[in-house]
């Protein structure tokens, strides 16, 4: 149907690794027996001879990186869950709500952990509830007046914008590394209900459940796993925001997060791909993949343009991943869809976890 491949190809999983705060011990990197880094006398004599420009002549991205920042990083904390570290993200400070991931408070004894925040101070948090399919827990702190992060609208990133990460990678605390959204909606695995930020920001253990965030300071994600191997760089993954909210408010209301889903790889059509394959609109989602059990009872085939949901005209798979997440599993939806025979209209009974 109109030219369009019948599935995506399943990206490789060998050498992914979740739960990248895991089994990182808390012990200093690099030290020396005396327990303070030695200095090196080369180094020391380079700084001296060529000291760091001043603000004034740095650039305007250079000088907006360093103020978002300094804005967030209070915002950004380290967890401690019995022999594991990890990160997170205080999203309500009034009330001590914090963002992690799931594998990062998994072994944590009674569902407890140590929260300590940029300033040193360590205390106590309780696991509120959790995620394990999405790998998102909620902690709670009894401390208010916390400074909290704001979060973005992650359903409309663009491929290119900056990504800027913050956590404890190997426990190094306040860590900041600084790159691009390298792609949107990444599925490492053929199982996955929503799929991953991938950024060139280099993730770490320890980073698992810090924020990634935009160059307005704004979180755009939840930092959760890494590629390894031999021969990958650079490939880091995060938890769309908009997901890790919505868990989060399910459990904050009711302890458990059930979760709609419809089971489509669905990509935005633009003006340039409806050129490019000759398509009969310019707005809306392609099925680019779609599962076997939804193709057989639904009769949804990869190709087809869906163009409204529920009677509303969809611009592309972030309005398409909004409705959804705003239902509940087992609800039915009904999908306007445009095929080569013209408009037909499929009534669809949503999955759910």
């Amino acid at each position: 149907m109109y030219g369009f491949p019948k599935q995506l190809a399943l990206i490789a999983t060998a050498g992914i690794t979740l739960g990248a705060g895991i089994g990182i011990g808390q012990r200093l990197i690099g030290h020396s027996s005396s327990g303070t880094i030695a200095a090196a006398p080369l180094l020391t004599a380079t700084a001296e001879a060529n000291p760091t420009a001043p603000a004034s002549e740095r650039s305007s991205d250079e000088r907006n990186t360093i103020a978002v920042v300094k804005e967030v990083s209070p915002t950004v904390v380290t967890i401690t869950s019995g022999e594991g570290l990890g990160s997170g993200v205080i999203i309500d400070g009034k009330q001590g709500i914090i963002l992690t991931n799931n594998h990062v408070i998994a072994e944590a004894p009674g569902g407890q952990v140590d929260v300590t925040l940029k300033n040193a101070k360590t205390l106590r948090g309780q696991v509120l509830g959790t995620d394990r399919d999405v790998d998102i827990a909620v902690v709670k702190v009894n401390a208010s007046g916390l400074p909290q992060a704001e979060l973005a609208d992650s359903d409309r990133l663009d491929v290119g914008q900056t990504a800027i990460a913050i956590g404890a990678p190997l426990g190094l605390e306040q860590t900041v590394t600084h790159g691009v959204v390298s792609t949107l909606n990444r599925k490492i695995n053929p199982d996955q209900v929503e799929g991953y930020i991938q950024t060139d920001a280099a993730i770490n253990p320890g980073n698992s459940g810090g924020p990634l965030i935009d160059s307005s300071g704004h979180v755009i994600g939840i930092n959760s796993a890494v590629l390894r191997g031999n021969e990958a760089q650079s490939l880091g993954f995060a938890i769309p925001i908009n997901v890790a909210r919505d868990v989060a408010h399910q459990i904050l209301s009711g302890g458990n997060a059930h979760r709609a889903f419809l089971a489509i790889q669905p990509r935005s059509i633009t003006p340039e791909l409806a050129e490019q394959f000759q398509l009969p609109v310019s707005t809306g989602v392609i099925v680019w993949g779609i599962s076997r059990e939804l193709q057989t009872s639904a009769r949804i085939y990869a190709g087809d343009l869906i163009t409204s949901v529920d009677g509303k005209r969809i611009g592309g798979s972030g309005d398409l991943l909004r409705i959804v997440r705003a239902k509940r599993p087992g609800e039915i939806i009904s999908l306007g869809i445009r095929r080569p025979d013209g408009p037909v209209t499929i009534k669809v009974r949503l999955g759910g976890q």
